[in-house]
């Protein structure tokens, strides 16, 4: 998780943006030759956004609409030999009433389609899909190029709380044929009323057997929606910035294969992470993600931010953040917002918390408000933008990725432990201030901390752990916290039991890979 600057001189990567960054590999490329006619061809099929625009502009972030826009076939291949794969699902704004569904294919084909219909056999209502094309060129020597393509629908309208079944395809290949049905998922809307429900949630997650475990484990908590704090697939797995960093878009397509399994039925909903800015794509290194998801468009600017939404789930409001945003770690894209992100959170926080169906806030984003690990512990950035308006609108939990492993805080609130909050304990968040949880080992490699470990069964309490936190201009100022309750070095997530009623409840709980559990407490709010 250092800077992901695909094939830029470290030292002039150091002082690049995003869009310095962006219009240096554009450059650099044309003047090479990289992008030959056939490239510029596909760029074209693609739409302006990939190849041009202004500062800023994220290619397809445009809010789904359930027009077709289809790219012609550039390929022999029959629409019968073509099988969709790498399902993934999101919200829309309202998930009583909106679902996403999302795929890939190899090769373009004609007339992508969804249906869908409350019985398998019974698949009526057909849906256009919208074509997103991504063409990467060779940004490596040991690189070919790659042309992608991402297929989206919007379905509006839908009950709330009912199970719908569902199948892609496209013309050659219908999921309502019998030799098809075996591809047909579900998925199921937000109830009416709120009730009791379970949502998964981990960052950095990437392509790997512990990230393939990881989601079977998610699987098994029935889960109604599932958040990924970032660092999303490791295309650029380096990101070190350094002249032989790799930029693989066909990670990509094994990401979501992998992912497939879970998000063909559980809502994805990922936001930003440092990796995840890809700047060949546009000037904010977002175009790939725009491409590739169909998020929310309801954050302070969805054509720009496509990680920056909100949703409300029964008797939880959640939000996402990019915290590339204000990092003073990462600066590539430090401050591209102009506080219009900071300025939005603001808003729909008071929006939510002003809600009386709503009894907990959840939010979640990349880079961590509080941990110790050896390789990013905290970011100043992150502490100094936001937390005053997490404590102002009485956020309940904060989710972070970014450092890979578990670490959990005690009740914080004014950057001091307020309450202690051991495993099995309890914090009122009205009262007691913010449980911070660092989640992020999904997959990718483990971190390290400068403490023990202490996890269920294996605590070894240490009131004083050495650590740093970013300041501006990168620099890191040492400290020694109090707050850090809980450290685990292992794969792992987070299962999260939302009970609503007059003494509302969320059961926290963090599960390694192996599905035993290695920490869990309680966040409650006064009954009403």
């Amino acid at each position: 998780m250092d800077t992901p600057r695909v094939g830029i001189p470290e030292r002039l990567a150091e002082r690049m943006t995003m869009p310095e960054q962006h219009e240096y590999l554009r450059t650099k490329l044309t003047r090479r030759g990289m992008l030959r006619a056939g490239a510029a061809g596909a760029g074209a099929v693609a739409g302006a956004g990939l190849l041009g625009g202004g500062p800023g502009t994220a290619a397809y972030a445009a809010p789904l609409s359930p027009t077709l826009i289809t790219s012609p076939a550039t390929t022999r291949v029959s629409g019968a030999l073509v099988a969709p794969f790498g399902r993934h699902l999101a919200f829309g704004a309202d998930p009583q009433t909106q679902m996403r569904i999302s795929w890939q294919v190899p090769f373009a084909v004609r007339k992508p389609f969804v249906r869908v219909g409350l019985k398998p056999w019974d698949l009526g209502r057909r849906i256009d899909a919208e074509v997103r094309h991504l063409h990467t060129p060779a940004l490596s020597k040991k690189l070919p190029s790659v042309d992608q393509y991402y297929l989206h629908a919007a379905l509006d309208g839908l009950r709330p709380g009912t199970t719908y079944y569902y199948g892609v395809g496209h013309t050659g290949f219908d999921p309502a044929e019998a030799h098809n049905m075996g591809t047909i998922g579900t998925f199921r809307t937000a109830p009416a009323r709120p009730g009791k429900f379970t949502f998964t949630a981990f960052g950095d997650q990437g392509v790997s057997y512990h990230a393939l475990a990881n989601d079977q484990v998610i699987l098994g908590q029935n889960p109604a929606f599932h958040l990924h704090a970032g660092d999303i697939c490791y295309a650029d797995d380096s990101g070190a910035g350094k002249p032989d960093d790799v930029y693989d878009a066909r990670v990509w397509d094994q990401f979501l294969a992998q992912t497939e399994s879970v998000a063909k039925s559980v809502p994805w909903m990922v936001t930003t992470g440092n990796h995840d800015m890809e700047a060949w794509y546009s000037p904010n290194g977002y175009g790939g993600q725009s491409a590739r998801w169909a998020l929310p468009a309801n954050g302070h600017d969805p054509r720009h931010a496509p990680g920056v939404y909100s949703f409300v789930y029964g008797n939880v409001g959640v939000v996402a953040l990019d915290a590339n945003d204000v990092s003073y770690e990462i600066t590539a894209n430090t401050g591209y917002t102009g506080g219009r992100q900071t300025a939005w959170l603001d808003r729909r926080l008071r929006e939510l918390r002003a809600r009386r169906e709503i009894d907990f806030i959840v939010v979640f984003f990349h880079h961590c408000a509080y941990s110790t690990t050896n390789s990013h512990a905290s970011d100043g950035g992150v502490r100094d933008t936001w937390l005053p308006l997490f404590e102002k609108h009485q956020v309940d939990l904060v989710i972070n990725g970014h450092n890979h492993v578990y670490e959990r805080t005690d009740a914080i609130r004014r950057g001091q432990v307020a309450r202690k909050v051991p495993i099995g304990g309890t914090a009122d968040s009205s009262r007691d201030g913010i449980v911070y949880v660092t989640a992020g080992g999904a997959g990718k490699s483990l971190y390290d901390f400068p403490a023990p470990d202490s996890y269920e069964g294996h605590v070894k309490d240490q009131e004083s752990v050495p650590s740093y936190h970013w300041e501006k201009g990168r620099g890191k100022h040492r400290e020694n916290v109090e707050w850090s309750r809980v450290r685990y070095t292992g794969y792992s997530f987070l299962a999260v039991e939302c009970e609503p009623g007059r003494h509302p409840r969320l059961r926290v709980t963090a599960l390694a890979e192996s599905g035993e559990r290695i920490d869990h407490f309680d966040v409650v709010r006064p009954g009403r």
